[in-house]
């Protein structure tokens, strides 16, 4: 008879997946670029497993068998620019098919320019109290 059980099997599986999907495969290493911006990679990472087999005392005979399966997908989805204090996301997805979708990607710009334009009219009215 063997000296592993169907937990152990698994186990040792899902500790491998837990080698290959940590944080930095998520969110990469930063990288610099010569004029100070940074560059931080992010991904999507989705994977499954599977196990099954049979560790009862009717198949001793044969000892424990069983198998596992498991799949890892990364997808780099885009890259967070760090330049002079102000962060942006920068994707890398398939172009927006539906009009939602487009509006849901210009979130972010739009906010930068209202934020610019804040910033401007703030700036202007404190020349003038001035």
């Amino acid at each position: 008879m063997s000296d592993h059980s169907l937990g152990d099997i698994m186990g040792s599986a899902m500790e491998k997946i837990r080698t290959m999907v940590d944080s930095n495969t998520v969110v990469g290493e930063p990288i610099t670029t010569p004029d100070g911006t940074t560059l931080i990679p992010v991904s999507r990472v989705s994977f499954g497993f599977a196990a099954g087999g049979n560790d009862s005392s009717a198949s001793a005979k044969n000892g424990v068998w069983g198998g596992t399966g498991a799949a890892v997908k990364v997808d780099p989805i885009g890259f967070l620019l760090i330049h002079e204090g102000s962060v942006r996301m920068v994707g890398m997805q398939m172009p927006a098919v539906s009009t939602a979708d487009r509006v849901i990607d210009m979130v972010p710009e739009v906010l930068d320019r209202v934020e610019g334009y804040v910033d401007k009219y703030a700036a202007k009215n404190r020349e003038k109290t001035d």
